[in-house]
């Protein structure tokens, strides 16, 4: 029964079938099937066919892991997208305050007066401060302005690009007839470049110098209630 075994996989082997499809067929270890076989020469064309399923037999890994990767983030968003809930208004005053923290420009000794600025290339981010903006610090629509920043290289996708925050940002076009062109420097190896490039956008509000005096104190007075310092040193 041994030597049976030992030529039909032999015999297997040299029709260029791998170790994993001859173990279906002769039941023996791993280690006995490598004993008979370390002799067995391929031609060039089994070695092709070989090397061949091995690579197809790695895409359907990677195709799978691909897909159970995708279905798992999918279910931790949904899952986490729930323990959210309805936002209140003093959520939303939160919200804003600590997003203009962490991306808008702050009041400066050397630059005092400054009013709200605002830039991100995130359009979700930007639709949630234009909300706080109007909802909680009720500003009025005339007062807030647009502008587009983009790398020179894209100065021809600048009606595309305009559409695109148009749409984005739920306003007109001719609220974002403002772009500007940053200079490529050469030695930069940038990453956000191709047809889902988009530039950034700066949001600012005229007269806005009290509200950015006021954010000041808001984030201040979160972090007095966090307790995430011991001194009473003003942070912004």
């Amino acid at each position: 029964m041994t030597s049976l075994l030992k030529e039909k996989a032999i015999n297997l082997r040299k029709e260029g079938c791998s170790y994993s499809e001859i173990l279906k067929v002769v039941p023996v270890a791993k280690s006995t099937l490598s004993m008979w076989l370390r002799d067995v020469g391929l031609s060039k064309s089994q070695q092709q066919r070989l090397t061949a399923k091995k690579l197809a037999a790695g895409k359907r890994g990677g195709a799978a892991r691909k897909e159970i990767r995708i279905n798992t983030t999918a279910e931790i968003v949904n899952r986490s997208k729930k323990q959210i809930g309805v936002i209140s208004k003093r959520e939303l005053f939160l919200i804003g305050s600590v997003l203009y923290w962490a991306e808008g420009t702050k009041e400066k000794e050397t630059a005092p007066g400054s009013g709200i600025q605002f830039t991100n290339s995130d359009p979700k981010m930007l639709r949630i401060f234009l909300l706080w903006l109007g909802s909680v610090c009720m500003i009025e629509e005339e007062k807030i302005h647009f502008q587009v920043y983009l790398h020179e290289t894209n100065n021809n996708r600048v009606r595309e690009v305009v559409e695109y925050w148009s749409k984005s940002l739920r306003v007109t076009e001719d609220r974002l007839s403002k772009v500007y062109f940053k200079r490529n420097k050469v030695s930069t190896n940038r990453k956000n470049t191709g047809e889902y490039y988009f530039g950034l956008v700066r949001i600012k509000v005229r007269g806005s110098s009290g509200l950015v005096r006021s954010i000041s104190g808001w984030v201040n007075g979160i972090t007095d209630q966090l307790k995430c310092f011991d001194d009473e040193k003003e942070i912004m």
